[in-house]
């Protein structure tokens, strides 16, 4: 395309996430001169941003312009790129909440953000927000692409597909190619030799091919070696946090025969087989990090502070190609340069074992031609039918939201694999009782209205 792209962000306040995704586009030679829109609604943190975004094209020597808003049309006027990554409620007080409530209830969780009754508040949170976004897009930038960051990404993307169909838009996350890189690592193979097919459900998509690209031009199968490695204990080695062993993921690969693409700590709240009441030897054999978010929010809230400190103060500052799909993903709209990419979509039959309607993760092709998934035809059944479990928490909550009927949002809680292995119905309902209340301030008005029991 003529000119230089508008990408807008949404969540701007976010400085150091916004600092990767801007310092991978103004390392693409077409988009050095893009206009940068930043919009968050804490208006000192926004301008915060806005001088890292400017010193990093400084420092890049591009010629970007860097504009603040906190009007989130405004700021989307005339955009041809909307990324956006916010956490409605936040650390606190949300996220401590959706911990400390279940856990009253002998509910215990790692993650809390993609599924179970942590992840059903946080769609219900999040996705009006989202919601308000693509009003906003349709009026002023209705042929915008997101580029969603936001959890729970299923969810997300399913709402969004299902309220406003017309909005281009896909969900990011980078379980595909960092799980990659970590099963790399393990198996002491350079990520660059390695071929690998993957699809499902956003953190619940599975390699469907994992390969070594040999010296002949062949390539060889890698699941027999991570089998191996596992049950030699030479795999999983070390990782990037020592409380998170990563191995119920390689458990599951024995049992499954395909291995699962997001953590070890994530899956285990995904399934009802990990984390139990009075098993506590399990916590210990597989390693699961109770409580595990939380920790993680604290550490990176320093974190993130002091490497925004950083940012404000260095004269220059240097960046590093990022793992992420967002700066891909618009250079190659933009150039026509394709590329390939995982994202979160309206399935449309990408997947033919799964519901026509949900929120798919698979490869897609990139181009002028916008994203356009890839055709995989049926998963493996027993993929299928764990992925499944799944879905119906996905589909039921979103149902809530669509349909404003609070009883689907008991009905998604009721059907999580994990909550429902651990409590019996009545503590599912007095606990999401509980939830509602505690989250009243963040949550739509029609989730504050007196629950209806119906009749058996």
């Amino acid at each position: 395309m003529a000119g230089n792209p508008k990408i807008t962000f949404i969540g701007a306040g976010s400085t150091v996430f916004m600092k990767n995704i801007i310092g991978d586009v103004l390392q693409r030679p077409a988009l050095t001169g893009a206009k940068i829109a930043l919009m968050d609604i804490n208006s000192q943190r926004l301008e915060e941003s806005a001088i890292v975004a400017r010193k990093l094209a400084s420092t890049l020597g591009a010629s970007a312009a860097v504009e603040t808003f906190t009007d989130q049309r405004q700021a989307l006027d005339g955009a041809d790129f909307v990324v956006v990554a916010f956490q409605i409620g936040g650390y606190e007080p949300c996220t401590v909440t959706d911990f400390e409530v279940p856990k009253k209830y002998g509910l215990r969780q790692t993650i809390a953000d993609t599924l179970g009754v942590g992840g059903i508040m946080r769609g219900l949170r999040t996705v009006p927000h989202l919601w308000k976004i693509c009003e906003d897009m349709l009026a002023v930038c209705p042929e915008a692409i997101m580029l969603q960051y936001v959890n729970p990404m299923a969810i997300n993307t399913w709402a969004i597909a299902e309220k406003y169909p017309t909005i281009k838009q896909v969900g990011l996350c980078h379980s595909v190619q960092g799980t990659a890189m970590e099963l790399a690592k393990d198996l002491d193979i350079p990520y660059n030799e390695i071929r690998y097919r993957s699809a499902g459900i956003n953190h619940m998509a599975f390699y469907l091919k994992f390969e070594h690209r040999q010296p002949d031009g062949s390539y060889r199968d890698l699941y027999p070696d991570l089998v191996r490695g596992y049950r030699e204990g030479r795999a999983p080695k070390p990782g990037w946090n020592p409380r998170c062993p990563n191995k119920v993921r390689y458990e599951m690969l024995t049992r499954l025969g395909y291995f699962v693409t997001e953590s070890s700590e994530h899956f285990a709240e995904y399934t009802p087989y990990f984390i139990k009441e009075g098993r506590e030897d399990l916590i210990e054999k597989f390693g699961i990090p109770l409580d595990e978010y939380p920790k993680r929010c604290i550490e990176q809230i320093a974190r993130w502070k002091n490497q925004a400190e950083q940012y404000r103060s260095a004269d220059k500052i240097e960046v590093a190609q990022s793992k992420e799909y967002a700066s891909s993903i618009i250079n190659s709209v933009w150039t026509g340069e394709p590329s390939v990419i995982y994202g979160n979509v309206r399935n449309n039959g990408c997947i033919t074992s799964l519901p026509y309607d949900c929120a798919a993760e698979v490869p897609c092709l990139v181009d002028a031609s916008g994203i356009q998934p890839t055709f995989i035809g049926d998963l493996p059944p027993q993929l299928t039918a764990l992925i499944r479990t799944n879905i119906n928490v996905q589909e039921l909550t979103v149902q809530a939201l669509m349909t404003e009927n609070r009883e689907h949002i008991y009905h998604a809680a009721m059907m999580d694999p994990h909550t429902a292995a651990e409590l019996d119905l009545d503590q599912i309902w007095s606990l999401v009782d509980e939830l509602l209340a505690a989250h009243s301030t963040w949550l739509p008005e029609w989730t504050r209205s007196d629950r209806k029991v119906q009749a058996a």
